[in-house]
């Protein structure tokens, strides 16, 4: 059982961290796109207007 344990947890570590650092990659990526810039600018706006 302790065994199993150790290289299920070993195999999730190791894949997971692999799996969170590819999502920000993507993320980071996603939100710095130049394509994307306007939208985000104007969102970034939506506290200073007036309604």
């Amino acid at each position: 059982m302790n065994e199993t344990y150790t290289a299920v947890a070993g195999f999730a570590q190791t894949w997971g961290l692999l799996y969170f650092m590819i999502m920000f990659a993507i993320v980071v990526a996603y939100v710095l796109w130049p394509k994307n810039r306007k939208s985000f600018d104007d969102a970034a706006q939506i506290p200073f207007r007036e309604d």
